[in-house]
């Protein structure tokens, strides 16, 4: 069990001049379990990495106070686990039982005792498989569940969870929330009728901060709500049903995931027009089986199935980033601007993945699932100038395109800021503005509404609305449902490689 007391704390990242997080006075008992909410770029991520002591004293500037059990949370380390969005990032071993033993190895757990907690927390989140099943075989929510084993097997007295299903498709994210019901209450997921020591791992005790954007999923495990103001302090604090009854409509408005808000749909202005891209029996083994669709203008089609089948790869073939391993994809003559006209393709021809950096750039703008992994320049502002510069526009050109997206995806106050610095929204929206900067004809955007708030999913999903009412086509690998039904005009289902098209409507 841990105690957390924060007083006046606030974080300001080496480099940036606005504070991260600021003026937080906040005290969580043991044993309480409490959901850290906030629009994007409030400090949420902040908060969970200081109470982790993952913020090193020279990455940047620390006001008032934080404390674990009275001490600083670089020296509770042993006393607080944490799972991040990416489980990817926390497996370190090739088999899943070795993950879960490395953190136990690492704080000195005696050999006698390390086996024992390992099957135990295996059992607890309901692990599927043999602790000797290879890590890289695992789907995402497996590689969750198997995260989460890792952090229980440590028996922490504060457990911080940083969106751990953002990355899932909706039956894995359920598998997570299951798995951490069931620990929290001292229960095994997999098997009812085990019987396990309940002071062995988490407990009733066990002090938990979530920062969830699937609020209403997230709402059966916790107790308490807190709010951050992204100005800084506390905007709200209290049981979830007082907090929502009395500030859930600013609450709303302000950007927060408010459960019972519904979000209009975006139906499209006209019908489908010309196609831009078709893919044939396009497949990368053993990432993606043979799959065929169509993309045409002005429809924005979206890219479903379980994680592990392929979409990703999917996204990077018709992106051209990815050359196919069978199959082909096909840009037609409304893509590639010739007016119908194949004899005038250019030297590129008809592939994308052939055609020349600054061609592409103009005609498919992709937005990759990891928005780092995309990054190149030092500030926000040269990140998004570089597409426009590549391209050949003068700088009065890629001035006013820069600050025209820096502005309509509330980056503006960020311009000069390192990308990597970001909060995860807003890396994100950063991403999807690289892709527009080129006002390409396609955009493939995997997972495009990923960390966003409330305000900022509505913006964008409303850019993205005029942009295929415009006669743009877009194309989103997507896990989340409120997108599907609020823009998709058609879906395509990967489901074990095989493709089954049908529309929303």
């Amino acid at each position: 069990m841990s105690v957390v007391e924060l007083r006046g704390f606030g974080w300001r990242h080496a480099g940036r001049k606005a504070w991260a997080v600021r003026d937080v006075d906040l005290r969580i008992e043991h044993g309480e379990r409490v959901l850290l909410l906030g629009p994007s770029g409030a400090g949420k991520s902040t908060l969970l990495a200081a109470l982790a002591g993952l913020l090193a004293e020279d990455s940047g500037e620390q006001a008032g106070t934080v404390e674990i059990d009275g001490l600083d949370p670089r020296k509770a380390r042993e006393r607080v686990g944490i799972v991040f969005q990416d489980p990817v990032t926390q497996l370190v071993m090739a088999r899943s039982g070795d993950d879960v033993a490395f953190g136990l190895e690492n704080r000195g757990v005696p050999a006698d005792e390390i086996w024992p907690r390992v099957e135990e927390a295996l059992r607890r989140v309901g692990f599927p498989y043999h602790r000797d099943r290879p890590t890289a075989a695992l789907s995402g929510g497996e590689q969750q569940r198997l995260a989460l084993a890792g952090v229980l097997a440590l028996r922490p007295g504060l457990l911080l969870l940083d969106e751990p299903t953002a990355n899932l498709d909706p039956a894995g994210a359920d598998l997570v929330r299951g798995a951490l019901a069931a620990a929290l209450d001292g229960n095994v997921a997999m098997d009812r009728n085990t019987t396990l020591d309940r002071n062995a791992a988490m407990d009733r005790n066990t002090t938990l901060v979530l920062v969830e954007h699937r609020v209403a999923e997230a709402l059966p495990l916790v107790d308490r709500v807190v709010v951050l103001e992204p100005g800084g302090g506390v905007r709200a604090d209290g049981p979830p049903e007082a907090v929502f009854a009395v500030h859930g409509e600013a609450l709303a408005e302000a950007g927060v995931w408010v459960p019972g808000r519904a979000v209009p749909p975006r139906a499209a202005a006209a019908t489908p027009g010309e196609v831009l891209l078709t893919a044939e029996r396009l497949g990368l083994p053993p990432r993606l089986g043979a799959t065929d669709l169509d993309v045409r203008a002005g429809e924005a089609l979206a890219v479903l199935g379980p994680n592990g089948v392929g979409k990703s790869t999917l996204a990077l073939l018709l992106g051209g980033l990815l050359k196919p391993g069978t199959g082909r994809v096909v840009a037609g003559p409304a893509l590639v601007g010739q007016s119908g006209s194949p004899a005038r393709t250019g030297r590129e021809g008809t592939a994308p993945h052939r055609w020349r950096a600054p061609v592409l750039t103009r005609r498919i703008g992709s937005v990759f699932q990891d928005p780092e992994h995309q990054f190149v320049a030092t500030t926000v502002f040269d990140e998004l100038a570089l597409g426009p510069r590549r391209t050949g526009q003068p700088p009065d050109a890629v001035k006013s395109i820069v600050d025209d997206l820096l502005v309509r995806l509330r980056l503006d106050r960020l311009a000069r800021a390192n990308p990597y610095t970001l909060s995860g929204g807003e890396a994100r929206r950063l991403s999807v503005a690289t892709a527009l900067a080129t006002a390409p004809r396609l955009l493939v955007l995997d997972e495009p509404t990923f960390g966003q708030d409330r305000r900022t999913w509505i913006e964008l999903v409303d850019l993205l609305a005029g942009l295929r009412d415009a006669g743009h086509g877009i194309v989103t690998v997507t896990h989340d449902a409120d997108f599907v039904a609020a823009l998709a005009d058609r879906t395509v289902t990967l489901p074990a490689g095989t493709t089954n098209e049908r529309p929303v409507r």
